[in-house]
């Protein structure tokens, strides 16, 4: 006589939910959804045009505004404006899941470029102090900013580098490899 067992799927056995709902990527995806309605109806608000794009990068959600000629003046100066909005939408999809959001906000290709430029900073004031043997303190950055930096530091043999002061004024200083 054979025996045959039947699986049945419970609500609490799907993939990726428990009983606090969604995890993982299906948290990610939906901290994006969360986050794209709550903008979509900022930018109805302030009567801008903009394409919002969703997307999982790196364990975080990532949304970005592209598309509209008023976005720049939601980046600010500096790129305040954009931590901001980002703290705000955080705390919005905080508010809807219960949990901390780390998700990434980009307005107008900015944060996309600002990686660029810090990327080419670290890597050459990296180059610099291993040729000079001299360290070097930067200007005071975002922690967005500052760990663009330090990976771009990190690429650079000889080189290292490390995060100094209280923020807002916290700044990364890039030393000698052998310096201690």
């Amino acid at each position: 006589m054979s025996e045959t067992v039947e699986a049945v799927e419970t609500e609490q056995d799907k993939p990726g939910d428990d009983e606090n709902g969604p995890t993982g990527a299906d948290l990610l995806v939906q901290e994006g959804d969360i986050a794209g309605d709550y903008l979509e109806r900022l930018l109805d608000l302030l009567d801008y045009d903009g394409d919002i794009d969703l997307d999982v990068e790196a364990g975080r959600a990532v949304v970005s505004i592209d598309g509209g000629d008023d976005l720049e003046k939601l980046v600010g100066n500096r790129g305040q404006v954009l931590e901001a909005l980002q703290e705000l939408t955080r705390l919005a999809v905080q508010q809807e899941t219960g949990t901390r959001s780390r998700l990434m906000l980009d307005i107008a290709g900015w944060r996309a470029a600002r990686r660029e430029e810090l990327h080419e900073l670290g890597r050459s004031t990296a180059e610099t102090v291993v040729s000079t043997g001299e360290k070097v303190r930067l200007q005071p950055m975002s922690p967005f900013e500052r760990k663009v930096v330090h990976d771009a530091v990190a690429t650079v043999k000889g080189a290292r580098s490390e995060s100094e002061g209280e923020e807002p004024k916290r700044r990364v200083v890039v030393l000698p490899d052998d310096e201690d």
